[in-house]
């Protein structure tokens, strides 16, 4: 493919965000129960069973929030404020506090487990809904889940945060966010989605407690989660942040060298921004390393095992596009922007579904699509990439 310069790059991202939020707004929607649907096959069936989850609705209502607060457009407002009012009838624990990690299709509570990673994503979408509004009833909520996790989850002995607990807060055995993860204690991944909710948080409220949060969490990944000597992520840890796990994914480093500069920019530190623009910039020199030859990244790498899992994941390839990006506007290294487009150039060739609509979940080494394809699902949102086509967008210069 001949390499795009960037005002193409930037008309075929802004075609690509009208494609999938226009995909969201004609497939999402529950018309009988109210809010969005929980599952959405590959082939455009509907699973009237599946449940609702509170990481899939916060990831609509930031989604919707952010385009509509950049395009100015109504109809995108008007699936933010269905987002609103969904999260805050359903899921929010009017008697516990924290939000139901998922409710029955008829938005019943169903499992009322208090997943970190759900409250951070539910602060994510509420701050940006206040910033799209100014709706109070959004900042209170948000500041009331950041209050529920430094209430219960914060650990004042080794730093960072654990990763579920029961309704009323007591700490779970079964901590894990999803099968497919270890049942440690501490994750990288719910630490990045705090960092990102509590700077989204901080743009609206300038509070010094939540300030001294974030810079404690950009603390506890140079120490802790960063591996100096690769630039790469640590995955899994003990209490006491002894990683349990030699593992790299791909998808997550490259967006946390972006989300992590992100965060420290929010609190005008010149030195802590300096340090983590240098991160950002080593982050994606170390992740573009594994770029294979049709643009694309594996999805991890067990390194104990020298073995990479290598089918490809819609949303490695969104933050890919992202990452790579903002590395090239840090350096001027032009190795970095064509990355970034080859990022997206993958996604039109493999995961761009032209007839079906949306993104597949993902490919195969031969590229074949992934059996489990769904377009709409507990894990499958319009927040990495229609995030990815906002922030490409935003970041070319006309």
């Amino acid at each position: 493919m001949t390499l795009l310069n960037p005002t193409q790059y930037k008309e075929e991202v802004g075609e690509e965000l009208a494609n999938i939020l226009s995909f969201w707004m004609q497939h999402s929607p529950d018309s009988e129960r109210g809010g969005f649907i929980g599952r959405l096959t590959g082939d455009g069936q509907v699973d009237e069973t599946a449940p609702k989850g509170a990481v899939l609705n916060a990831r609509i209502l930031w989604t919707f929030s952010a385009a509509a607060r950049h395009t100015g457009r109504a109809d995108y407002r008007a699936v933010a404020d269905e987002a609103f009012r969904y999260v805050t009838q359903h899921f929010v624990d009017e008697e516990y506090g924290g939000v139901y990690w998922s409710v029955t299709p008829e938005g019943k509570p169903l499992s009322t487990r208090k997943q970190i990673y759900a409250l951070a994503f539910a602060i994510y979408g509420l701050s940006e809904y206040y910033q799209l509004t100014g709706e109070s009833t959004a900042l209170t909520l948000a500041q009331n889940l950041y209050r529920w996790i430094e209430t219960h989850s914060f650990d004042a002995e080794h730093g960072g945060y654990f990763e579920a607990f029961d309704r009323a807060g007591t700490l779970l055995e079964d901590l894990r966010l999803s099968e497919k993860d270890r049942n440690d204690p501490k994750t990288m991944n719910t630490h990045l989605h705090i960092l990102e909710g509590y700077a989204n948080l901080y743009r609206i409220w300038p509070d010094e407690g939540l300030a001294a949060q974030i810079r404690a969490l950009l603390g506890t990944f140079r120490t802790h989660i960063l591996d100096a000597e690769t630039s790469q992520m640590r995955l899994f840890f003990t209490a006491d942040w002894h990683p349990t796990a030699n593992l790299v994914s791909f998808g997550h480093d490259i967006e946390a060298a972006w989300l992590l500069l992100e965060a420290a920019d929010v609190l005008h530190d010149e030195t802590l921004i300096a340090e983590f623009r240098g991160l950002a910039v080593a982050m994606a020199k170390a992740t573009g390393a594994g770029l294979q030859t049709d643009g694309s990244l594996y999805h991890e790498l067990d390194r104990d095992a020298n073995h990479y899992d290598t089918h490809r994941e819609w949303w490695v390839s969104a933050e890919a596009m992202v990452g790579f990006l903002n590395a090239w506007q840090l350096t001027g290294d032009d190795t970095f922007y064509t990355q970034s487009v080859r990022s997206w150039q993958f996604i039109q060739q493999y995961l761009l579904d032209k007839q079906g609509g949306e993104w597949r979940w993902g490919v195969f080494d031969d590229y074949r699509p992934m059996a489990s394809d769904d377009k709409i699902g507990f894990w499958k949102c319009p927040y990495h990439n229609a995030r990815a086509c906002l922030e490409v967008y935003a970041r070319l210069v006309p």
